[in-house]
C-alpha cells in the first residue's frame, strides 16, 4: 500500500503570507512612529533604574503602586525638568547671549599677569598666547566665531515653539516609564520568550547582556555627566560666572558626548582672569582639574560595576552611537555592539574544541 504524498506547499501562499506579516509590521511601525523615540528611552531608563526601583518598593511594604510613582516622580524632577528649564533659558537669554559675544569682540585683554609666567612646565607657552591676545585684540577671534554663535542661537530662537513638543516627548517617556515600572516582569518574560524563539539560550543570554550594558553605560556614562556638570555648577555659581545654569545643562551635554566639562570651565577660567577676577579664577581653575579628572576613575569604576564588558567596546560603542544616532545612541550603540560581541564569541566557542573552550571561558 503506497503512503500518500504529503502536499507540496505553495508557493504563492507562503509569498502571500511573507508579505502580509512585513505589512503588518510596516503599518504597526508607522503608527507607533511617534511613539518610538519616547519607549525606546523609557526602556533605557527602566532597565537602567530597576534594581533601584525594586529595592525602593521593599521599602515601601512591598507595594508596587507607591515605587512607582516614587520612580516617576524622580524621573521628572531629577531628569527631565532640568534639561526643559536648561532648553527654554537658552531660548530666553538668546539675545543677552549674543549682545555679550558682540561686546567681547571689542574687548581688549591686558598684559599677561606675572603669576602665569612663574607657571611650570605651560607657563611661557601661556603668557605667550597671552601676550599675543593681548596685542592682536578678541576681535579677529570673534569675527569668526560671532556668525556661527548667531547662527547657532537664532535656529534656537526659532524652535521656541518646539520646546512644548520636546517636553510633551518627555512626559509621554514618564508615562511608557511608569508602564514599564508597573508591568515589568511581563515585558521582559515577553522579550526573553521572543529571544528564545529566535536564538535559544544564546538569544536569552543576549537579552540579559544587553540589560547589563545599559545599564553600565547609564552607571558610567549618565552618573559621571551628572557629577560632573553639577560639580561644575556650583563651581561656577560660586565663582560668580553668569548664566551658571545653563553653562550647566551645557556641561551635561558635552559630558555625555564624551567631550568633558573642559570645554564650559577652560573658557570660564579665562574669562574671570580677563574679568580681573584673580582669586576666583584660581579657585575655579582647581575646581576645573578635580572636575576634569573624576571620570578618569569614576566612570571605569561605574562601568564594570554595572557591565561585566570590556572597556573598549563600550566607549566605541557610546562614541559611534551617538554620533549614528544622535544622543539616544549613547545607550543603542553599547547595546548593539555587546549583543553582536556575545553571539560572535558564543559562535566562535561553538566551533571550538572542549580543552580550547575551558581556556577561553577562564581568560
Amino acid at each position: 500500500m503506497t503512503q500518500p504524498t504529503p502536499p507540496k506547499p505553495e508557493l504563492a501562499r507562503t509569498l502571500l503570507a511573507l508579505l502580509s506579516i512585513a505589512l503588518l509590521m510596516f503599518a504597526s511601525l508607522w503608527v507607533l512612529r511617534p511613539f518610538l523615540a519616547p519607549l525606546i528611552w523609557a526602556i533605557m531608563v527602566v532597565v537602567a533604574t530597576w534594581p533601584m526601583m525594586k529595592a525602593l518598593q521593599q521599602r515601601l511594604w512591598g507595594r508596587r503602586a507607591l515605587a512607582t510613582g516614587v520612580m516617576v516622580a524622580a524621573l521628572l524632577l531629577v531628569l527631565f525638568v532640568p534639561l526643559s528649564v536648561g532648553l527654554t533659558a537658552l531660548v530666553t537669554h538668546a539675545d543677552s547671549i549674543i549682545a555679550f559675544a558682540n561686546d567681547l569682540a571689542d574687548a581688549q585683554l591686558p598684559p599677561p599677569p606675572h603669576w602665569l609666567t612663574a607657571l611650570p612646565l605651560a607657563g611661557d607657552s601661556l603668557a605667550e598666547i597671552w601676550h599675543r591676545v593681548a596685542i592682536d585684540g578678541l576681535a579677529y577671534v570673534m569675527a569668526q566665531i560671532k556668525p556661527y554663535i548667531g547662527i547657532s542661537l537664532k535656529w534656537v530662537a526659532s524652535q521656541a515653539g518646539n520646546v512644548g513638543m520636546i517636553g510633551l516627548q518627555f512626559l509621554i517617556t514618564v508615562g511608557i516609564s511608569g508602564v514599564l515600572y508597573s508591568y515589568g516582569e511581563d515585558a521582559a518574560r515577553g522579550v526573553r520568550g521572543f529571544a528564545r524563539r529566535l536564538a535559544g539560550s544564546q538569544g536569552d543570554e543576549a537579552v540579559t547582556l544587553a540589560g547589563q550594558a545599559i545599564r553600565g553605560v547609564a552607571l558610567g556614562i549618565v552618573v559621571t555627566a551628572i557629577v560632573q556638570s553639577t560639580l561644575g555648577s556650583i563651581s561656577l555659581w560660586v565663582s560668580g560666572v553668569p548664566f551658571a545654569g545653563l553653562l550647566g545643562a551645557v556641561m551635561f551635554m558635552s559630558c555625555l558626548a564624551q567631550i568633558g566639562p573642559v570645554l564650559v570651565l577652560a573658557p570660564a577660567v579665562a574669562w574671570l582672569y580677563w574679568s580681573g577676577a584673580h582669586s576666583a579664577g584660581t579657585v575655579l581653575l582647581v575646581l576645573t582639574v578635580v572636575i576634569t579628572s573624576l571620570d578618569n576613575f569614576l566612570r571605569p569604576w561605574l562601568i564594570k560595576k554595572g557591565a561585566d564588558l570590556p572597556l573598549l567596546l563600550i566607549f566605541s560603542g557610546v562614541i559611534g552611537g551617538l554620533l549614528a544616532f544622535g544622543l539616544v545612541g549613547l545607550f543603542v550603540g553599547p547595546v548593539v555592539l555587546a549583543v553582536t560581541y556575545t553571539l560572535l564569541l558564543a559562535w566562535i566557542g561553538d566551533a571550538m574544541p572542549e580543552n580550547a573552550r575551558a581556556i577561553s571561558k577562564k581568560t
